[in-house]
């Protein structure tokens, strides 16, 4: 590609006084058209370093994720619902939310949900070095593990942000970074109707879904997600779960897929 490249650009240079508009405009249509086209750009993509937003797997599985970072109004209600349902989620929380809330982060490991990490103070991740992440991540999983027993083996970015920077460093502390490719958009106050709209049109086998605790109308919404979930043959399994096991890769949209 980058010699065709290279002789477009040297027609044009070359016959800068003799070519006619035309000519020119379809040398330059040639290199948009090369450095543009999907599989251009999918290998370029395939290069980056991406957090996991969704697994293929055989049969129709997805996770319920939550992320905690302030309020604590709802935790115990999510967790009677999740329960009633025998669904067991995963919620990414927060080092200081731990420190505000143990009481609430053993309800959760006690009743079967997975607790994972979210970042020790939500700060944002691409702002920092490599030390300063482990550091940060670390800290967290420290509190996590203190209360429930159990070391966080998933990470999710705070505010979604990310580079390669950040997921090369989280996964070379031997954590999984997990992103979503479903978000309910629960905090920004949506309706509960709208909420599960969202969710259950988005849902697909594999999918991760994101909401968040003390979001307003989410413990209203996940009764009719989970009836329309199950209803559709998927089984609601925790992150660490739905992963795949073995040699895997990461397509370009952040797709887990087995390397087999």
């Amino acid at each position: 590609m980058k010699k065709t490249i290279s002789r477009a650009l040297a027609y044009i240079g070359s016959h800068r006084q003799a070519a006619s508009g035309a000519a020119l405009v379809l040398a330059v249509i040639l290199i948009f058209t090369l450095v543009s086209s999907p599989a251009v750009v999918g290998v370029s993509a395939s290069r980056r370093s991406l957090p996991v937003y969704s697994v293929e797997r055989d049969g129709k599985y997805a996770a319920l994720t939550f992320d905690a970072a302030w309020g604590n109004e709802d935790t115990e209600e999510l967790i009677d619902i999740l329960t009633r349902y025998g669904v067991r989620a995963t919620f990414f929380i927060v080092g200081d939310w731990v420190d505000k809330y143990p009481e609430s982060v053993r309800a959760l490991a006690d009743s079967g949900m997975e607790v994972m990490n979210h970042s020790d103070d939500h700060a944002h991740f691409s702002q920092l070095s490599a030390a300063e992440i482990e550091a940060n991540i670390n800290a967290c999983s420290d509190k996590i593990e203190s209360v429930t027993g159990a070391r966080p083996t998933l990470f999710r970015c705070p505010y979604g942000e990310y580079d390669d920077h950040v997921i090369d460093t989280v996964r070379g502390m031997g954590v999984t970074p997990i992103q979503w490719d479903v978000d309910s958009l629960d905090w920004k106050g949506l309706d509960a109707a709208q909420i599960t709209r969202r969710v259950t049109n988005g849902v697909k086998p594999g999918s991760i879904v994101l909401f968040h605790n003390a979001a307003e109308h989410t413990p209203e919404a996940l009764p009719s997600i989970i009836e329309s979930l199950l209803a559709d043959g998927y089984t609601l399994v925790p992150v660490s779960e739905l992963l795949l096991e073995g040699e895997f890769d990461i397509d370009h949209t952040g797709r887990m897929r087995s390397a087999g």
